[in-house]
């Protein structure tokens, strides 16, 4: 299998069209970002490439075909993670096509079902313990762009933002009285989640200055010094300088200030759900990995807690 990204256009109609319903149904109604559709798009090509040498179409697939794709993919040496997420995207397709009745249901199989890629140790997301956090936020508001960029990181901190949550961030979304901002997560869904008061002074301090950087009728909350919405990688640069200019000792990028507020809110709260909540995940399994960061606190709280744990006094 060759490692360039196919062209899906040099593929037969019964290949083709499966892969273009999905990746509309992924952009049009899922409102996935263009770069993840395109990475279904480019693995599902992947995949007709190699099915295609074994049948005639994705519904004469079998699971045997899967297995010995799995099998191939093992052989380039790919990552067990690598691997699990190509096949997550075949059976992605495969339910997006019993969903929408695009195959008949008489006929409908999922070959795709209870075949599992290699297993793999999930990373522990890394953050920033509280000192290092308050070192990096002690940035010297003297100039414009250091005033706007503690602001971004005090906002992210204080409310465990996405960056493109950040990024996209518009005027009307932000409540100062309220102490709220309203932000449109994976999929487009909207939370309203809390700010900090050291976040909320940032902020009116950065809004204060923010016309200094404005075209007419702009909405963004952050804005380059070009006056146009600052881009992710914008924000991934001055991130990296602040945390090399305060004296951080590991890089400092914009998903581990969003991992040190889960981590330090759970720390203190113990309340994974409302961490949940705060970050926006759709399942209670994506935040669990927090836990493991914590387990110094939570075994503390069984210590002091459990009846069969805790000390007696007498």
């Amino acid at each position: 299998m060759s490692d360039d990204a196919p062209n899906i256009t040099q593929l037969s109609d019964n290949w083709r069209t499966p892969i273009t319903l999905f990746s509309d149904y992924l952009k049009f109604e899922k409102q996935y970002s263009a770069h993840t559709v395109n990475q279904y798009v480019s693995q599902l090509g992947f995949a007709a490439l190699y099915f295609s040498k074994l049948c005639d179409d994705w519904f004469g697939v079998q699971g045997e075909h899967i297995r010995r794709y799995s099998m191939a993919l093992r052989s380039k040496q790919l990552s067990g993670r690598t691997i699990s997420l190509k096949l997550s995207c075949i059976r992605s397709l495969y339910k997006f096509l019993k969903a929408k009745n695009i195959a008949e249901q008489s006929h409908y199989h999922n070959p795709a079902i209870g075949i599992k890629g290699p297993k793999f140790a999930k990373p522990l997301p890394k953050n920033l313990d509280v000192d290092q956090m308050a070192r990096l936020l002690e940035i010297p508001d003297d100039e414009p762009l250091a005033i706007r960029d503690k602001a971004m990181m005090e906002l992210m901190y204080s409310s465990g933002l996405r960056i493109s949550e950040l990024v996209g961030a518009n005027m009307q979304d932000i409540s100062a009285a309220n102490g709220e901002i309203l932000v449109r997560g994976k999929g487009n869904k909207e939370r309203l989640i809390p700010v900090g008061k050291k976040a909320l002074d940032a902020l009116k301090k950065w809004l204060t200055i923010r016309p200094q950087f404005t075209k007419p009728d702009e909405i963004a909350v952050f804005l380059s010094s070009q006056k146009n919405r600052i881009s992710i990688r914008q924000v991934r640069l001055r991130m990296q300088e602040w945390g090399i200019k305060q004296g951080i000792s590991s890089q400092v990028h914009p998903h581990k200030l969003r991992h040190s507020f889960a981590s330090h809110i759970l720390e203190s709260s113990g309340d994974l759900r409302a961490v949940q909540e705060l970050l926006g995940h759709s399942s209670l399994s994506a935040t669990q990995v927090y836990t493991h960061l914590d387990f110094q606190h939570l075994a503390k709280v069984y210590d002091n807690t459990h009846p069969r744990a805790k000390k007696r006094t007498d």
